[in-house]
């Protein structure tokens, strides 16, 4: 564990997920693929984002891996106007025009650096990533949609962990359209 009192910071930035997973879990398909998400999305009336315009309101740098940037730049335009910093043991190819920043950094080292430097909060994204923050025990609160279809096999949202992690709900929303959103502190 990162010493955080070594980089002068008095109160470190949280570390939320916010995310949707299929009911059994799974935030894509084995092979990465978002298309039930896509379908899913659809049938959300225009205007609604479920609170992800007011999450991303409170983000101060979003915190992903190597992967999620992949896919993510396979959408078209950058969706993100705040910082990215892309987690990945590998150089990564950025484009000048695109607000992001590569890390092979540890969790705990990033959090303390993200935290020195003024973040406030980070939204952390993508399977490998979240569960690497979980496993350092810096994701402060999780909100997770579920979305009502079981995929039965693919990239899991949570991963082997070597103890409990306990968390108190916070909020439970349910959608017309068949969403379900879980909103979590965690207790530690």
């Amino acid at each position: 564990m990162v010493d955080i009192s070594s980089y002068g910071i008095s109160m470190p930035a949280r570390c939320s997920v916010f995310i949707a997973t299929s009911l059994d879990g799974f935030i894509a398909r084995p092979n990465g693929d978002l298309d039930w998400l896509d379908r899913a999305n659809a049938t959300v009336p225009e205007g609604e984002d479920c609170g992800y315009q007011a999450f991303m309101d409170t983000v101060d740098i979003l915190v992903m891996g190597r992967h999620t940037y992949e896919k993510v730049r396979t959408f078209g335009a950058w969706p993100y106007e705040k910082p990215v910093v892309v987690l990945s043991s590998n150089p990564i190819d950025i484009p000048p025009d695109i607000d992001a920043t590569h890390s092979s950094e540890s969790p705990q080292t990033l959090h303390a650096h993200l935290s020195a430097e003024g973040a406030k909060r980070l939204y952390i994204d993508g399977g490998n990533t979240i569960q690497r923050f979980l496993a350092a025990g810096l994701i402060t609160d999780l909100t997770i949609t579920l979305i009502p279809i079981l995929l039965d096999e693919g990239i899991p949202l949570f991963g082997p962990q070597t103890e409990d992690i306990a968390l108190t709900h916070q909020e439970t929303l349910s959608y017309p359209f068949g969403f379900v959103q879980l909103k979590y502190e965690t207790n530690h």
